[in-house]
């Protein structure tokens, strides 16, 4: 299983180093589909679906949504979901700061929740959307300035001889990226323009985040561990893909869910409190000539597992894990659970999901937060206000959770990959009154 493992977690650092945005990521995912035989479709334009087609959508190039039909009676969902964009600083518009005459630095704010000393002192660059200039239209262009840019540096400690004691970070102070000297003011949509290939004149609008460069890596004594920016949610994401492309049963409706903007509660046209799943769901139930009660049964019988990164117990602090659920990397799947539904998973939908993981051969673990500690939540009770079905809160097991390079285990990939495989290959049917069966393909 090692092996096997090391082999699926260089893929993930190949796939993570090739998405330094949500817009690259999502764009990858669209190229190993196409690449697999789905074709893309227009949210704009007709639908024409076939009895076992594979299709996708893209919605603001940053989610995703994918779905193959089965060539057999349409029985019931199986879906999972996921999301493209993680924790980072977004430039603003008017971008340049130049300060006493010699430096140039750029404007920006926050993009989600992060931990903001790992992003000091290592290079960066920017990546993302700009939307460009185009006859009596416009369109958007991914853009990647693909080099060492930009940096964080920290204040000395002999300037501040208590930061090590605590320090309350100010974005508009602290945490603005240095361009260059004084030449670069004026300079940035020029390199941006550059790397898209466009003229700094037909730029329109811009989507632009910093990254931190460099290859995430595989360590530990033995190998277990691996390091990368942006493993919250892209291993999920990496990891779902791969038992969505071998999974299938003939009854179910596979669908692979990628939303965006998650790290800022999702209520976007691209999020998952929004319409896209419902959007999606509706249109290829009725493209097929199904009824509206077609649709509710194939709900009743549908299951979603929303697959977003879950914490570790980290080593040093043991006292702020809840006493009892202790998640570790390497020992597989983390059910999440949350009275206040903070996640949505229930008795009914972890029972089905560790029934599936059993056939699967793959290892569960449990995650409660700290009574005392307020936690985070996810896509699953988000997308469930808009497409309501059994739905479980999954995730794979991390340290450094938000920081600018986090940690997970090497072999958590595999388990998700080989769960989601059987997953899919799942049909779970409503018998009534809280019970179900599952189909295997």
């Amino acid at each position: 299983m090692m092996e096997e493992s090391m082999k699926l977690s260089n893929e993930l650092l190949d796939f993570i180093q090739k998405s330094p945005s949500c817009y690259h990521a999502v764009e990858n995912l669209a190229q190993t589909l196409c690449d697999t035989g789905f074709l893309e479709l227009s949210e704009g334009a007709p639908w024409r679906l076939q009895r076992g087609g594979r299709y996708f959508i893209r919605r603001n190039l940053s989610s995703l949504l994918a779905f193959k039909i089965p060539e057999g009676e349409i029985r019931g969902f199986q879906i999972a979901a996921s999301h493209s964009d993680s924790p980072t600083f977004k430039i603003k518009e008017n971008m340049d700061i130049v300060v006493d005459g010699a430096y140039t630095e750029l404007n920006v704010e926050k993009y989600g929740g992060m931990l903001c000393a790992p992003w000091f002192d290592r290079p960066l660059s920017v990546a993302g959307k700009i939307v460009v200039r185009r006859g009596e239209g416009v369109e958007s262009r991914l853009v990647n300035v693909d080099r060492d840019l930009l940096m964080l540096p920290s204040l000395a400690i002999h300037m501040n001889r208590s930061v090590n004691d605590g320090y309350k970070y100010s974005v508009q102070k602290d945490m603005l990226p240095l361009l260059g000297d004084e030449r670069a003011a004026g300079t940035f949509l020029d390199i941006v323009a550059g790397a898209a290939e466009v003229d700094k004149e037909d730029i329109l609008g811009t989507d632009l985040f910093l990254y931190c460069r460099g290859r995430g890596v595989v360590w530990g004594a033995n190998g277990e561990y691996l390091s990368s920016p942006k493993l919250d949610d892209l291993q999920c994401t990496f990891a779902n893909l791969q038992g969505f492309l071998a999974g299938g049963h003939p009854n179910t409706i596979s669908v692979y869910a990628v939303f965006d903007n998650e790290e800022v509660g999702s209520g976007t046209k691209q999020g998952a409190a929004g319409t896209v799943l419902l959007d999606t769901l509706l249109r290829v139930n009725e493209a097929l000539g199904c009824s509206h009660e077609d649709y509710l049964r194939a709900l009743a019988s549908g299951f979603m597992v929303s697959a977003d990164n879950a914490h570790a117990v980290h080593p040093n602090h043991l006292s702020l894990a809840d006493p009892t659920n202790h998640p570790h990397m390497n020992q597989g799947i983390v059910l999440k659970f949350s009275a206040n539904q903070k996640y949505g998973t229930d008795s009914v939908s972890a029972a089905l999901f560790r029934a599936i993981c059993s056939r699967a051969g793959v290892p569960v673990q449990t995650f409660h937060n700290h009574s005392d500690i307020l936690g985070g939540s996810t896509l699953g009770n988000l997308s469930n206000a808009q497409v309501s079905l059994n739905m479980v809160d999954v995730g794979l097991p991390q340290l450094a959770m938000h920081s600018a390079v986090e940690t997970a285990g090497v072999q958590d990939t595999l388990y998700l990959a080989r769960a989601m495989k059987e997953f899919y290959s799942t049909f779970v049917e409503d018998g009534g009154r809280g019970s179900y069966t599952l189909y295997r393909a």
